[in-house]
């Protein structure tokens, strides 16, 4: 059996919202990965709770990511669209 790698999922899951949340793809990637090897009885179950935190933290921080651009796109555009208002 594959030792977990749960402890790594979840630091860069940590790292991915608090720093630099373009790393959050790694946990999303690898978690999914660790929980189904550890369902199919491939990986160590223990860090099954450790990889599915830093799994949903990677999820989180690219959510935010996302929803962050979106709002800077809207911004932008209502900024361009009441620079020609103006104009």
């Amino acid at each position: 059996m594959k030792p977990h790698r749960g402890t790594l999922i979840l630091v860069l899951g940590i790292i991915s919202l608090i720093v630099c949340p373009i790393v959050g793809i790694a946990p999303w990637l690898m978690g999914n990965a660790d929980l189904k090897e550890m369902a199919s009885g491939l990986m160590d179950p223990e860090g099954k709770s450790l990889t599915q935190v830093g799994k949903i933290l990677g999820i989180v921080a690219i959510a935010l990511t996302i929803i962050g651009i979106a709002i800077g796109v809207l911004f932008a555009i209502l900024g361009v669209g009441m620079a020609a208002v103006r104009a």
